[in-house]
């Protein structure tokens, strides 16, 4: 898990999100409103974004996300099975506490 995570908001632009992208070399990020995460925003929706559209209008509202004590295998499971590419790491609360993306899943199965 990254606990170092990289968000935005809703009323950030897409070409803000795609400067925050490129400087930090990941290809998406939660969208965060009072520390809950509300949405994520990934390249795949940038590209199909109008000139100046703002994040609110294409992020993905439909999140999957994982507990912190989620298994390995579970996480592997729902980014095979949703063909996604990173899950937020949510607390009871709904707080954003990190991110796990798929290059973290193959590290960890190939440490075990």
């Amino acid at each position: 898990m990254t606990a170092q995570v990289v968000t935005t908001t809703t009323t950030a632009t897409v070409a803000e999100v795609a400067q925050a992208l490129t400087e930090n070399k990941i290809s998406g990020m939660p969208v965060v409103s009072e520390g809950k995460v509300v949405g994520i925003i990934s390249e795949a929706d940038i590209l199909s974004a109008a000139e100046g559209a703002m994040v609110e209008a294409v992020m993905a509202r439909d999140v999957v996300s994982v507990a912190p004590e989620a298994p390995v295998g579970e996480i592997a499971k729902r980014l095979a099975e949703r063909a996604i590419k990173r899950v937020p790491v949510i607390d009871a609360a709904g707080n954003l506490l990190g991110i796990v993306s798929r290059a973290d899943v193959v590290a960890a199965m190939a440490a075990e």
